[in-house]
Order: C-alpha cells, then structure tokens, then sequence
C-alpha cells in the first residue's frame, strides 16, 4: 500500500470538512464480475447461477470513518473505556466486535471525590529522567497506564515523533526496553506538537486500521482513496467505482480465479526466479510442421493456417488441428512420468523443468493472446465503422461481436490462471476432472476465437452459440474448482 502511505497528509480527501457523496451513493453502489467495462455499473443482485458473484461496497475514507468511530462507540460505551482505548483494543482484534466484547470486562466507574480544602499543594519536587538524566520537576512526568512506565514528557515527545517518523503508528510502544505495551492515540498526540508529525500519525493510523479490517481493502489504483468493504475477505474480483481498477478482495493483487491467493504467490515468484530458463519460448515465431516456413503468430487463436500450404495445427503441441478436438485433453494436459520416483537426481530434475515449462508456456501464450485479441478487436472496430459508414448495418446491428470480444477475454483470462492451479495439483481423479474441464473450455475458447477472427464470414446465430457454449464451460469449472 505504499500508494497510499506516500500520499500527501494535507490531501483534500482528509479534509474532516469533506462533504458526503449524494444521498443515492455512488459508493453504496454493489458491483460484480459482471460489472459493465462502458457505464461503470453493475447488477446489484445475486446470481446464483454465477460462481463469481461477490456483494461489496465502495466507500469514501470519510465514511469508512465513520464505520470506524460506530464500532468504537459500542465498544466505548459496553466496556466503559475511552475512545482511544476502544479503538486501540478493536484494532488489536481486528475490528471484530462480539469477540472484544466477550474478551473483555467492563471497566468500573472510577469514583468522583471532591477535593479537600485542607490539604496544602505539594512543595515543588523534580525527578530524574531515567532517559534523558535530567532533573525535571515532577509536572513535567507522565506514566504510561498499562505499564506505569514514567519518562518526561519531552522524551515523551521525542520518542513519539522519532518513531512516526520512521512510519510506526498503531504499534507505537513504551520506551522502556522490554516493555510492550502501546501507546493509544490520546498518549500520542498529548505528547506531539509538530502538526505535520501529527497529521501523518493519524493518516499512517488509518491505512492501518483498514488493513487490519478484514472486511475492508484499499483499492490498489494509482492515487486512489476509496475503500472496498464486502461481508466476508473472499478471493474474487470487485471493480473499484471511481478508477476501475480490477483486483482480488482477499490479497489485493490482480484476480486470479480459479487459482487461490497462496498458490498464485507462489506461481508468480516461481516465473519470476525461472525467467531466464524459460526465456526460448517466448518468442512468438513457430515452423510450420508441414512444409517448415517460419510462421508469426498474430492473432489470439492457436488454430493456425500456414499461409505458404494452408496445413491447418495447434499453435502449442504443433498437432493436426483437424484431429485436435478429440484430443485437446491430450494436448492442454501434462502427461507425467509415472516411474519418475526411481529416476536418477538429474532426471527428476528435467523432468521438473519439462513441467514446468509445459505449464508456463500455455500461461504465457495466453496472456500474449489477450493482448493479440486486443488488436483483433480494434481491427474490428475499424472494420465495423467502415460498415455503418457504408451503410451496412447500424452500430446496435454490429454490437454482438463487441459482445463476443469481451467474453472471449473473460474466457481467456480464467483460462490462464487455470495453468498454476494444474501445475500444484497432486495426481489425483480430481486434478483428471479438472484438467478434462480446462480442455473443453480450451476447445470452446479456440473456436470462438477463431470464429471472431473471421467474423465477416461467420454467421450471428453461430457466433452467439459458441459464446453461450464457451461461458457455460467457464462459470462449470469455476462453480467446481473456484477456491474462495
């Protein structure tokens, strides 16, 4: 979150002036995986026929305050203890409310007595700062409650303003060494002076509280400052209502379905360490199994047709493509060796990178697919506006092959991540039926993008049918693999 803890103090959307969104709630808006790209909307109802659907809000830092200081004062007021001690103990709970309360026990009033008029004020006496070794009158000593920990107040203050500055906040604590105990928001600012060193405490205290918050995430886009909150921290997609940026609730990072948060980590740190073992497949030229020409892939599709002999194969295992749709399994699939326990060191070694890159290269043809596809769909555009402006057809007539675009990314994407959810599976019937599921939806998506690239010669009806087909294949293997 280093967007957010580089953000300037003074920014106006920590004004306490800040005025609220309008009655309607742009921010209490509730938005899906089906959130539309265009309008910046979605369905705010549940689909239970979709596995991807996640109920969530997108809030303004002025009304996550305000969430904040609601839970404060029921735990204020339950336990009878002050404001900064309720919000110090939620924080340490994080924010969960019937937890505290059955944790802890109400704090008896403190009784009120009245001063007596005979006794004399106390002489003057000074004290030693066991800190700074100064003597200091006794006024100028301040005792932590928790601990009874007494310094002065200026080593108080020092001691405060050093740490903030280094970026501790909420975990802030006594100056005695081997004390752990923490300093609550009213200790700290009755001992900082500096309003920059104060505003940043109180900016740093916030992103931490919304760390804590399971239920609430910083949206991850470059200087932005709203706050998603959802019921419960799952790991699917929520679109942020003011940048549109696109991210898993659970860890932050981009969505990863069907893949969870653990294993995409692992993934990701796993290419990154083998970039350079894996660096001879990423180009983007392949020979021709037939008549051997040196082929470009530049479109999304891994259906090729060799432009020199017409000889139609994949793009990944080279194969007739003709004969590949009854063994598309064959081909998306990883076909281990089943004696490879009594194999020497450095065969179990090749083995584990030949895994590996049969994996990652089938994730990386899919994300330079994406972007091929992106291309695509500006040819497609500029075709399309050539049409209207010829007068064939209107925009709304054209409309179904934007339609198609957009959940063929949405197909290709989810089909990308299912590589690392493959490559960490253990042999198993259900990594077979896993890996029959990502097979179909492999062949459905191939032929829809095939279908798109020729879209001038491929019937509506027929393009809408393979749409339907690829989708039901896509939510089928989400609604059975999808780790939340």
């Amino acid at each position: 979150m280093s967007d957010h803890e580089d953000t300037d103090p003074g920014d106006e959307s920590w004004d306490s002036n800040e005025e609220d969104e309008d009655d309607d709630g742009g921010f209490a808006d509730y938005y899906s995986f089906n959130e539309d790209d265009q309008e910046g909307r979605a369905s705010q109802f549940n689909n239970n026929d979709d596995p991807e659907y996640f109920a969530y809000e997108c809030l303004t830092v002025v009304n996550v305050e305000k969430i904040f200081n609601d839970s404060i004062e029921t735990v204020k007021t339950g336990l009878n203890v002050s404001h900064a001690r309720a919000k110090q103990i939620l924080h340490a709970n994080k924010w969960n409310i019937p937890e505290v309360m059955g944790k802890f026990t109400p704090r008896a009033a403190s009784p009120i007595r009245a001063p007596n008029p005979s006794m004399a004020p106390a002489s003057p006496e000074t004290q030693q700062c066991s800190v700074c070794v100064l003597d200091t009158p006794m006024s100028q000593f301040t005792s932590l409650q928790s601990c009874g920990h007494t310094f002065c107040v200026q080593c108080w203050g020092a001691h405060c303003e050093t740490q903030i500055s280094t970026g501790v906040t909420t975990s802030l604590s006594c100056m005695m060494s081997s004390c752990d105990n923490i300093l609550d928001e009213d200790f700290v600012l009755a001992h900082v002076t500096n309003t920059a060193v104060r505003d940043r405490y109180i900016h740093l205290s916030f992103i931490e509280y919304v760390r804590f918050h399971p239920n609430l995430r910083f949206c991850p886009g470059p200087n932005c400052d709203i706050v998603v909150k959802a019921e419960e921290s799952v790991a699917k997609e929520c679109v942020c209502g003011s940048c549109k940026s696109r991210f898993c609730f659970k860890c932050g990072n981009s969505y990863h379905a069907p893949t969870d948060c653990e294993t995409i980590r692992r993934w990701l740190n796993k290419c990154a360490d083998d970039s350079e073992t894996a660096n001879y497949i990423s180009a983007n030229t392949k020979d021709c199994p037939k008549c051997n020409i040196c082929i470009e892939k530049n479109g999304g599709c891994n259906h090729m047709q060799c432009f020199n002999c017409k000889h139609d194969f994949c793009w990944m295992c080279l194969g007739n493509w003709r004969t590949h749709g009854s063994e598309y399994y064959e081909c998306s699939r990883y076909k281990e060796n089943p004696n490879i326990a009594n194999e020497s060191v450095h065969a179990q070694a090749r083995e584990a990178l030949k895994k590996y890159l049969h994996y990652f290269e089938r994730w990386e043809n899919h994300s330079r697919s994406l972007k091929l596809e992106a291309v695509t769909l500006e040819k497609i555009k500029n075709r399309i506006t050539e049409k209207v402006m010829s007068g064939s057809g209107t925009w709304i007539d054209w409309q179904y092959l934007f339609d198609s675009a957009k959940l063929l990314a949405k197909c290709r994407y989810t089909l990308q991540y299912t590589y690392p959810y493959a490559y960490y599976m253990e042999a198993s019937p259900r990594k077979q039926l896993f890996e029959y599921q990502q097979a179909q939806l492999e062949a459905e998506i191939e032929n829809l993008s095939w279908k798109i690239e020729h879209a001038e010669t491929t019937d509506r009806g027929d393009l809408e049918n393979q749409m339907d087909v690829a989708e039901k294949r896509r939510t089928s293997l989400l609604r059975d693999f999808l780790h939340t």
